[in-house]
């Protein structure tokens, strides 16, 4: 399909629809790291909200500010930043998860000076009234803040136009996922990681357009030429630019039919209200939908949500990739592993940088497992 082709040529370029926007309008464009960035409020002001996902080339620059044991996306975007790459850009925004993306952002503000530069810590115990109240706070001030450094007002109208096109997003997203889930043939992994990549990297208006025309294609039946069988399999881990390991898993038997992603369902996972306060409805959503390890609900919700995503989409295991030196995801897989082995659904751990090992060595690893399910 031509729309899946303007999906990878975007994905393997995925800042230079920014860049456009940049040159074509001089409209600001702000990046961010997080799925709890709140993007509405960020398109409401007229900012291309831009998604990080760091180098995959050679780092140099950014060796001389962090140390070694900082995981690759905070050393790839840095190095972005300090060789130019990022120079287009009028601000980012540092969510307050791991002590890396925290640190990053003093470095930022130091070595990196742009015109914007906002830090957004919204409360990490999630199941109380208080927590829903300084959220809201936080939301407030991020817009006012924002509304003074681009000399713009951002009315609850525009914030509700915003909500509504995100909504469309993320609707067209979830049924993209369901189709594939129901048939994985209709459309390749890679093919899917594009999509995913390239809604955060392209302007939201263009983006949803692209997306239901897509939900509309593979609905009528309009797929890829793919396997028709292999094991069903579910992705979860802490690679916010996860390497395109698709291809690889299905040649090795699998089919990936839902994940637990930042990047993934993570990110159009809850719907917004639509009505009433638009700051109120992006609190309520960030407090309500499946958590990562920079949040806390319930002891165990991580993992309840794990095994429920298993079940509901009848897959045989789990694939675990784990950036490397990421603590907060590396905490929580032993508890979610024991959770998973008390559940007798199995699964692989791989701990992996952004640049992929060899084929082989992957192929290998993934064909031994595929072959184990039952």
């Amino acid at each position: 399909m031509d729309i899946l082709q303007n999906f990878r040529r975007n994905a393997g370029a995925p800042y230079e629809a920014a860049r456009s926007w940049k040159q074509t309008g001089n409209k600001p464009v702000m990046a961010y790291f997080c799925s709890y960035t709140p993007e509405e409020i960020l398109y409401a002001a007229g900012v291309f909200p831009l998604r990080i996902f760091g180098t995959s080339t050679h780092i140099s620059h950014a060796d001389a500010h962090l140390q070694s044991y900082s995981c690759s996306l905070v050393r790839g975007a840095l190095e972005d930043a300090l060789s130019g790459q990022l120079s287009f850009l009028d601000g980012v925004v540092f969510p307050h998860t791991c002590d890396s993306i925290q640190r990053l952002s003093d470095i930022w503000r130091l070595n990196v000076p742009m015109r914007l530069h906002a830090d957004i810590v919204l409360p990490v115990k999630l199941d109380s009234d208080t927590s829903r109240a300084y959220m809201v706070d936080v939301l407030r001030k991020f817009r006012s803040d924002l509304e003074a450094s681009l000399s713009v007002t951002i009315s609850d109208d525009d914030l509700r136009r915003s909500i509504r096109l995100y909504n469309r997003i993320r609707s067209a997203m979830k049924k993209i996922y369901t189709l594939k889930d129901k048939n994985p043939a209709l459309i390749g992994g890679s093919d899917m990681r594009a999509v995913m990549k390239s809604s955060m990297t392209m302007d939201r208006a263009v983006v949803a357009d692209m997306l239901e025309e897509l939900a509309r294609d593979l609905e009528n039946g309009s797929g890829a030429a793919m396997p028709k069988s292999g094991k069903r399999l579910v992705l979860s881990g802490s690679l916010c630019d996860h390497p395109d390991v698709y291809a690889i898993i299905e040649k090795s038997g699998g089919f990936v039919v839902w994940d637990d992603l930042c990047n993934g369902s993570r990110y159009f996972e809850g719907m917004l209200r639509e009505t009433g306060d638009p700051i109120e409805a992006i609190a309520q959503r960030y407090s309500e939908r499946i958590i990562c390890p920079a949040k806390h609900m319930a002891l165990t919700s991580r993992g309840d949500n794990l095994v429920r995503i298993v079940k509901e989409h009848n897959a045989a295991g789990v694939l675990f990739l784990l950036l490397k030196f990421c603590d907060p995801h590396a905490f929580d897989y032993p508890y979610i592993k024991e959770m998973l082995d008390n559940e007798k659904i199995p699964s692989m751990l791989m701990e992996m940088e952004q640049v992929l090992p060899s084929e082989g060595q992957l192929k290998t690893r993934f064909e031994a497992f595929i072959e184990m399910l039952q």
